[in-house]
């Protein structure tokens, strides 16, 4: 797990020092640089030659262009940081030099992180990971495949390309942790006098897509080697099961939260999960839904990152700390607000920590109130 990560002349980040947690949701308006430390960390995994000192701007998870495109554009000095801590190992202090049009920019220490040459346990270099962002696959129903990236990699894809194939390699596998059990996947066997809970991983993603549309569920077929079908049935009252739908058909909400849920629910111990925008297309009661699983999940052994401009997520993970879900110890938010001063301009970062009752340490403006401010009109 992450414990620290301090920025440094990267993009609009002047310098930050993040104290990481379990759940670390970032906050703020757009283009305020919320995305540059999600930027930062997929620059560190995508770099195969970081061990060596090199930085590569543009790769599998992340393009941001030349060198002049991430230095600080009023920094006095050509030089990016990032130094990270990682639990129970050293600080490991990474300065990259400006080098004009580059995309790969280089740094003077060319032994970063020595134990990259190992077998690696961080899940930021490994398997354990899982990366999601904003521009997710929409909803169709033949989806692509990939054995060496599901299997391997145990990746479903930034866009979520590999969701459909990776319910069907490993939608019989077991989830990791018992908080994340739907309570509808509980039965009682009176004759055996026990009860039978079905952890298989499909059963739970189903499980939990119908809080976000009752009565949906899942199911995949591999048509070819290289070609997954997805399709969707509902639930009806003394009806059984609907016939199947194209995704195409039943909009965007359900195929992108089936993307979401799926990298929660598949994370294991010691886990990395990044995500952007998680509420995108879901209603408000599947986003607080949403919240609630997201703090489930970060109540484990595993490191969660969101950024967010959704109140209805935000106060879902607050309800999981009130009602005792999460440990409010494990929990952090990050408000970005862009500071204009008379020579440079730069994202301001404040923590926020939550109290037992889920109440929030601060609320600077701009931070869940825009709900108040157009009932203000109307009134």
């Amino acid at each position: 797990m992450i414990e620290k990560l301090e920025i440094k002349n990267f993009k609009s980040i002047k310098s930050k020092f993040f104290p990481l947690k379990n759940l670390n949701v970032l906050v703020g308006m757009n283009g305020q640089g919320k995305s540059s430390l999600i930027q930062s960390l997929l620059l560190l995994r995508q770099s195969q030659k970081l061990g060596l000192g090199k930085l590569n701007l543009n790769g599998s998870l992340t393009n941001l262009g030349t060198s002049k495109d991430v230095l600080y554009q009023y920094s006095e000095v050509d030089k990016i940081g990032f130094s990270i801590q990682f639990s129970k190992k050293e600080l490991f202090n990474l300065e990259f030099d400006y080098k004009l049009d580059s995309n790969v920019i280089s740094s003077s220490n060319e032994n970063i992180f020595p134990f990259l040459n190992e077998n690696v346990s961080e899940a930021l270099f490994n398997e354990n990971f899982q990366y999601l962002n904003a521009q997710r696959t929409e909803p169709q129903s033949i989806n692509k495949a990939s054995y060496a990236d599901v299997m391997e990699s145990n990746s479903i894809g930034k866009n979520g390309e590999f969701t459909a194939h990776y319910l069907e390699l490993r939608g019989s596998e077991n989830i990791s942790f018992d908080n994340l059990i739907h309570p509808s996947t509980r039965t009682y066997d009176p004759i055996g006098k026990k009860e039978i809970i079905n952890r298989q991983l499909i059963t739970q993603i189903n499980a939990w897509l119908r809080e976000i549309s009752p009565g949906v569920s899942v199911a995949t077929n591999q048509l070819a080697s290289e070609v997954i079908q997805l399709e969707y049935n509902f639930q009806q009252k003394n009806l059984g099961r609907t016939n199947s739908f194209r995704p195409e058909n039943v909009g965007f909400g359900i195929s992108y939260s089936l993307h979401v849920i799926t990298a929660l629910l598949s994370a294991e111990p010691g886990g990395l999960v990044i995500i952007e925008n998680p509420e995108s297309h879901i209603h408000p009661r599947g986003q607080a839904e949403l919240g609630r699983l997201i703090g489930l999940v970060a109540q484990n052994d595993v490191q969660i990152i969101i950024e967010t401009h959704s109140d209805h997520i935000v106060n879902g993970i607050r309800i999981s700390v009130n009602e005792k879900l999460l440990d409010k110890e494990k929990v952090i938010l990050f408000y970005f607000k862009k500071i204009e001063e008379e020579l440079e301009q730069y994202s301001s970062i404040i923590n926020i920590e939550l109290d037992s009752n889920g109440e929030l340490s601060e609320y600077p403006k701009g931070l869940m109130d825009e709900w108040n401010n157009q009932l203000m009109k109307l009134f």
